[in-house]
């Protein structure tokens, strides 16, 4: 939220710009204030709001890859997948071989927003969200209706005693294009076009996103479908460009 928290003694509260202005006047109260001086620094600015970026430590949403990456890696040993140049094989054992846990939450205002909602009672204190003590309170589910299910389960009481607050938080662009070869068909439902259409045969793109999008289709294909959503993967040459553009 940007204010000033229970460490900052009398500048509790106050927003941190304010606070700035604060600190300074306080110093020259006490004595304490040598002056200031410009000082070069890096500053991040969003491209859109052209608003200051300010890193703040928050929790966030992470994929266990390890059981997904080890049959994509299965399906590419055995031949089931194939790659073509076979040379960008070692590039998609590299990835996956070595796969880390996958932060997929963002905090953007675009995207496809969490399907999670943290519960509480009405009146209920000290239960926070942002608390990894009250991690067990978050409860995740395919709509509302859902969720509203599942806590009542969770905090053993009738609908109209609980809270809902859903995550404002949006997922990685990468995790919703590893849904894209049986999301478009109209997937989870069992329509005609996920039947006529998925999995499909090849898929070509460009050799730059062998990992960041072709293997997050294949781990999510074989998750969520039991399916691979293509047999092969034709990678294209790229043309670059000295500048970069």
């Amino acid at each position: 939220e940007g204010a000033i928290n229970h460490g900052g003694s009398q500048f509790e509260g106050m927003m941190r710009y304010d606070a700035r202005i604060a600190v300074e006047e306080a110093l020259k109260e006490k004595g304490l204030y040598i002056g200031k001086e410009p000082n070069k620094m890096r500053l991040g600015l969003c491209s859109r709001s052209g608003d200051i970026l300010e890193p703040m430590i928050t929790p966030q949403w992470y994929v266990n890859c390890s059981g997904m990456a080890k049959r994509s890696t299965d399906a590419v040993r055995n031949g089931e997948l194939k790659i073509v140049p076979a040379d960008h094989e070692k590039t998609w054992f590299q990835w996956l071989d070595n796969i880390r846990d996958w932060c997929v939450s963002r905090q953007l205002w675009w995207g496809h927003q969490i399907p999670a909602w943290f519960a509480t009672k009405k009146g209920e204190r000290g239960v926070v969200k942002t608390d990894m003590k009250c991690n067990d309170r978050w409860v995740v589910a395919r709509s509302e209706e859902d969720a509203y299910v599942k806590a009542e389960k969770l905090l053993g009481c009738g609908r109209d005693e609980i809270v809902l607050e859903r995550d404002a938080d949006v997922l990685d662009t990468w995790f919703s294009s590893g849904l894209f070869p049986f999301s478009v068909m109209g997937w989870p439902d069992h329509t005609d076009d996920l039947k006529a259409f998925y999995p499909t045969s090849l898929l070509e793109t460009g050799l730059d996103i062998l990992f960041f999008w072709v293997a997050r289709m294949v781990m999510m294909g074989l998750q969520l479908t039991d399916k691979l959503p293509f047999h092969t993967v034709y990678l294209h040459a790229m043309v670059g460009s000295f500048c970069a553009c």
